[in-house]
Order: structure tokens, then sequence, then C-alpha cells
């Protein structure tokens, strides 16, 4: 594992969701985790929906005072330094959305380039309205880096259409997913699933992520 490992991607993608579940395996795994939540776009999936399950594993939640609430203020925390200035910890750090989410992760990259224990990994999934085919997703993962100033390492195929997603649902996204691979350059690092079509998948698992989907707080 990389110190930082950073997820980004368009609205909707299910970066959030992804950012959690891969902070609670960490922790179970034995690295010490903390996740930040650098999402000041305010969409409607915050980490901080899932604040109860992360501090009964043990992991720190870095997050906006103002998120979960009716004020929509871009503001981050002192605190979300420690990303880039704590080398004791791992730390997942959740993007905001498309290149305007993005450009909060500018005021650390020099310090996350310089020492270059990173992970920036690019939530793809096709069913989503701006990302149906690798072009389309090729054109947003440049306006994040251009935004962010960190450069994408690898990609992440997170294709669903919510609670009606079936296993033929995640196998019909490869062949797009692998064409984002070879445009982009990068590696697909792993297909994320809801946890209940893991389970149903008959063979190898090892490239899929079980999900545990979030609990949105009302």
């Amino acid at each position: 594992m990389k110190r930082i490992t950073i997820l980004a991607g368009h609205y909707g993608s299910g970066k959030t969701n992804i950012a959690v579940n891969l902070a609670l395996k960490m922790k179970r795994d034995g690295f010490d985790t903390v996740i930040a939540d650098l999402d000041i776009v305010n969409p409607y999936f915050r980490t901080k929906d899932s604040l109860k399950e992360l501090t009964e594993a043990g992991i720190k939640l870095i997050s906006s005072e103002y998120a979960n609430s009716n004020v929509d203020i871009p503001a981050l925390p002192q605190e979300m330094y420690s990303v880039v200035d704590d080398k004791s910890r791992y730390y997942i750090v959740d993007l905001g959305g498309d290149d305007r989410g993005a450009y909060a992760l500018g005021r650390y990259a020099d310090k996350i380039n310089e020492e270059g224990n990173f992970e920036m990994l690019f939530v793809f999934n096709m069913y989503r309205p701006l990302t149906p085919d690798a072009e389309s997703a090729l054109e947003v993962m440049a306006e994040i880096e251009n935004a962010a100033k960190v450069k994408f390492t690898g990609i992440v195929n997170n294709s669903n259409i919510g609670a009606v997603t079936e296993e033929e649902s995640v196998s019909r996204s490869f062949a797009e997913c692998e064409r984002l691979c070879k445009l982009s350059g990068l590696p697909l690092k792993f297909t994320s699933v809801d946890k209940k079509i893991y389970d149903s998948i008959i063979g190898d698992k090892k490239d899929y992520f079980p999900l545990e989907l979030q609990k949105k707080i009302v």
C-alpha cells in the first residue's frame, strides 16, 4: 500500500463508498488508517455518513465541520494538512467530483508529488451520463489532473446501476474499462461490486473488491 490513496472521479461514480470500504479494509489489515474528506462541493453522499462505522473501527475521519448540514461552505479544516505532514499513518482521500472538487487537492500537491508515496485512482462508472465510454472518461481524468496538479496512477472499475446492478451489468463494463486503461496507459487496480454480487460470483474473485453500501444519514 502507498501511504496516501486518493480516489477521484465524476459525480456519482461511487468514490466515497469505495473510500470508506477501503479504509475499513486497510484497518482490518493492520494499517493505522485515516480517511480525509476533501470534498468541498458538498455532494449527496459524504464520508461523514459512515462516521459511526469508522469510529467503531478505530479510523479517524477528517472532514469539514459543515458536512451533513445544510450549510454549503467550501472550507477545509487545518487538520487536513496532516495528510502530507503526518507520515506515520496511511491516508485515504475522498476527492471532490470533477475538476471543481479537484482544485482542493492543489494546495497539497507539491508535498504529495515530492514524497511520491501515493496512488491516485480514477473511479470509472460507465453507467453515469457523462462517462459512458473510455473517451469521455479520459476527458474527465484530464480535467481532474489539471485541477489537482497530481497525476492518476490507476483505474478502479465501479460501473454499476445502483440497486438493480447484476453480475452481468458489471461484466458488460469490462471491455470499456479495458479501453480506458489502454488509452490512459494506466493499470486496472480492481473492480468493485456490491458484496451481494461478490458473494454470488463463481470462480476467481481476486480482481474484485466487495463493497458494503453506504447508508445515507437523513
